[in-house]
C-alpha cells in the first residue's frame, strides 16, 4: 500500500511562520529519503496556525531540496483562481521537476467569505468548478482553446490532475471525468463510503495521451500520531482536539485550555471526535494496523497520512516510525 504526506505547514503556539516552514523542509527530506510517493500541501487562507496559503511556492521550494518525492497540491483551491494562472504555475513547476508534480483541486474557498473579496474572487466561482477543471486540463494538455490562448509553461506537461473532496459532488466528478480521486477523511470523514461506492460505481475512463484509458484511483488521508509511548500519542491526541475547539468553536475568543476542554466535554466534543474517526493514535505498531485497516475497509489504492501532533518532536517522529 503506497503512503503519502500531507504537510499543512502548521504555525505551532509560539511558533514563528519561518520556523514552521523550516520543520516543513525537515518533513520533505525525511520523506525524500525514506519512501513516501507523495508530499502534499493545502491551500489555506486566512489562518493564523497555517502557512501553506501558496502552495505552487512551497511545491518549488521543497522540490529543489528533494530528489524523488513527488510534490503537489492537496489541494489547489481553484474557485480561487483562473485556470490559466493555475495552469501556467504548475506548468512551471513540471517543466522544472518532470515527473514529480501532482495537481489536486479543491472546490472549497480555502477560507471565509472576506478572505474571497481580499482575493477579488465572487462565492458564485464555486459553480464553475466543473467547467474550470476541465478548462485548466485542456491548458495542460496543449489542447487549443477557443480563446487561442495557450499556456506558457503549462501546455504539453500534462500534470496529473486530482479531484478532492469530502462530499458526494467531488466523488460524482472525479467518475464522469475519469479522474483520481483524494478523499478528506482525515477531517471531514461523514460521506467516506457513500463516496467511495458512487466514484467506483459512476466512474467513466477517460483517455491518455499513450491511447489507453485511465482507471479509478482512490486516494483516503488519515490523521496520524505515533510514538513508543503510547500515553505520549494519547495526550498528543487530546491537544490536539483541543486546539480544533478553540480554532473551529471560540467565536472570536481566546479559550483556555480548560475552556477548550469544557467545551470538549460537551457537543463540541462529539464533532471534534467525529472530525478525527479515522485519525490513528498511539504506538507505531498500533497505527500501522490501523492504517492496514482504514485501507483495507476502504478499498483505497493509497493512504495520505497527516502527521497532526502539536509537539514538533512527536510530529516528525510519527513520519519516521510510519515510514514505507
Amino acid at each position: 500500500m503506497p503512503l503519502s504526506l500531507l504537510d499543512l505547514a502548521q504555525v505551532g503556539p509560539g511558533e514563528t511562520v519561518a520556523a514552521s516552514l523550516r520543520h516543513s523542509e525537515d518533513l520533505a527530506r525525511l520523506a525524500d529519503d525514506s519512501g513516501y510517493r507523495r508530499l502534499w500541501y493545502a491551500e489555506h487562507h486566512n489562518m493564523a496556525a497555517i502557512a501553506s496559503s501558496a502552495p505552487a511556492v512551497l511545491i518549488a521550494h521543497m522540490a529543489a531540496i528533494t530528489t524523488r518525492i513527488r510534490l503537489g497540491a492537496g489541494g489547489v483551491m481553484l474557485p480561487n483562481h483562473s485556470p490559466l494562472t493555475i495552469a501556467e504555475q504548475f506548468g512551471t513547476l513540471a517543466e522544472l521537476y518532470p515527473g514529480r508534480i501532482d495537481l489536486g483541486l479543491g472546490r472549497a474557498p480555502g477560507g471565509d467569505r472576506a478572505t474571497f473579496a481580499a482575493l477579488r474572487r465572487d462565492p458564485a466561482a464555486a459553480e464553475s468548478f466543473p467547467r474550470d477543471v476541465v478548462e485548466l486540463q485542456r491548458y495542460l494538455r496543449g489542447v487549443p482553446q477557443e480563446s487561442g490562448v495557450v499556456a506558457t509553461p503549462g501546455a504539453g506537461t500534462d500534470v496529473p490532475l486530482y479531484i478532492l473532496g469530502s462530499s458526494l459532488f467531488g466523488a460524482q466528478l472525479a467518475a464522469y471525468l475519469g479522474l483520481p480521486y483524494a478523499f478528506a477523511s482525515h477531517f471531514a470523514p461523514a460521506a467516506l463510503e457513500q463516496a467511495i461506492a458512487l466514484y467506483r460505481t459512476e466512474f467513466r475512463p477517460a483517455p491518455t495521451l499513450d491511447g489507453g484509458e485511465t482507471e479509478p484511483y482512490l486516494i483516503v488521508a488519515a490523521g496520524v500520531i505515533a510514538d513508543d509511548d503510547e500515553a505520549v500519542a494519547l495526550e498528543q491526541a487530546h491537544v490536539t482536539k483541543r486546539q480544533r475547539a478553540k480554532h473551529l468553536f471560540a467565536r472570536g475568543r481566546r479559550l483556555t485550555d480548560t475552556e477548550a476542554d469544557d467545551l470538549l466535554a460537551g457537543p463540541v466534543g462529539r464533532q471534534v471526535e467525529e472530525m478525527m474517526h479515522h485519525a490513528a493514535v498511539g504506538t507505531p505498531a498500533r497505527v500501522r494496523a490501523q492504517i492496514a485497516d482504514f485501507a483495507s475497509a476502504t478499498g483505497a489504492d493509497e493512504v495520505m497520512l497527516a502527521p497532526m501532533a502539536p509537539d514538533r518532536r512527536v510530529w516528525l517522529g510519527t513520519a519516521t516510525h510510519l515510514a514505507p
